[in-house]
């Protein structure tokens, strides 16, 4: 059974979060039953949002993701949705950090991409998560029925 424990922010904050990010679980890897992840909202002052996989636990799915949580409801939303791409790509083992071994190489799909020749938007991870946030987080608007909230639209 998957775990997903969302601390800080407001009530309604990680009720949101809780919501959407089990909705990516099953959008993005429905099968599996072994994933925890600890979703912190916090001041952020350099990132909207960050996905950490903890190498240090028995539990090779365990992760952890801090979000801005000063961001407008929508965008909140749509960072979680960007950093539950992330969980998908290193728990399917399309990505693997290198980083801590000062290479400044990391695996995607097999190939080592170096990470110090391309920008940030240019990182195939990057740009799949960018290309799939929104998308993630329409979809989970349509199924909780929450078109007619205003925070959903960007006015």
């Amino acid at each position: 059974m998957n775990n997903i424990d969302v601390t800080g922010g407001t009530n309604s904050q990680r009720k949101y979060v809780e919501s959407i990010a089990e909705f990516c679980i099953q959008k993005l890897m429905p099968r599996m039953q072994t994933l925890d992840i600890e979703i912190r909202l916090t001041k952020l002052d350099d990132a909207n949002g960050y996905c950490t996989k903890l190498i240090e636990k028995k539990n090779p799915r365990d992760f952890e993701i801090e979000v801005d949580s000063t961001l407008k409801l929508r965008d909140l939303l749509e960072t979680v949705a960007h950093e539950m791409v992330h969980v998908k790509q290193y728990a399917r083992n399309e990505m693997c950090d290198a980083e801590r071994h000062n290479t400044g190489l990391t695996s995607w799909k097999s190939n080592d991409v170096d990470t110090k020749k391309l920008e940030y938007w240019d990182l195939p991870w990057e740009i799949e998560a960018h290309g799939r946030e929104i998308g993630l987080f329409i979809r989970w608007v349509q199924q909780q029925g929450y078109e007619k909230y205003k925070w959903v639209r960007h006015d």
